[in-house]
């Protein structure tokens, strides 16, 4: 899984563009292109598209501070790069775009919950707490789902670049 020196600097350039990318859209909230990009680079890198997923979580606590909202950042965007890892490669190009869209698309009605455990643990609340966290953040992940799937019309023409962009660098 090591990366070649031009895999290096695709990767360093794609974390810090996942990082401008959000925070360029900042003003829009729960609208961004993590997911977007993390399902891409994940179908075109596979394994080493943590590579990227890091460095932007990386920087993500850099310039916004490691405080306890980051330590979610962790696991969060693994979350998705495994549900991508486990879809199927040989899925129809007519449907291919459409389930990339409808698993953005369900990361971010899911982001609530998946980060409700860790702010669970963090603050000592018990389980309707964490269920009360998850209930009241709904709209924000209803917000968040929606703009994930309108988002995920960029995954499949991203996906096509990337791939010719790594057929040109290695021929």
């Amino acid at each position: 899984m090591k990366p070649t020196t031009k895999e290096i600097a695709i990767f360093g350039m794609f974390g810090a563009l996942m990082y401008a990318s959000k925070i360029m859209l900042e003003f829009l909230p729960n609208v961004h292109l993590i997911g977007v990009f993390t399902i891409a680079l994940t179908v075109v890198y596979r394994k080493k598209a943590l590579y990227p997923i890091y460095i932007f979580v990386l920087l993500t606590g850099l310039f916004n501070g490691f405080s306890t909202w980051w330590i979610p950042y962790l696991y969060l965007w693994t979350v998705l790069w495994g549900v991508t890892m486990l879809l199927p490669q040989n899925i129809s190009p007519k449907i291919r775009p459409l389930i990339y869209m409808l698993v953005c698309s369900a990361h971010g009605f899911l982001y609530g919950t998946l980060y409700a455990p860790a702010q669970a643990i963090m603050f000592g609340l018990n389980f309707e707490g964490m269920i009360a966290w998850i209930v009241a953040g709904l709209p924000f992940d209803c917000i968040h789902g929606v703009s994930n799937f309108v988002c995920g019309l960029l995954i499949a023409p991203i996906i096509s670049a990337l791939k010719l962009a790594q057929k040109q660098l290695s021929s």
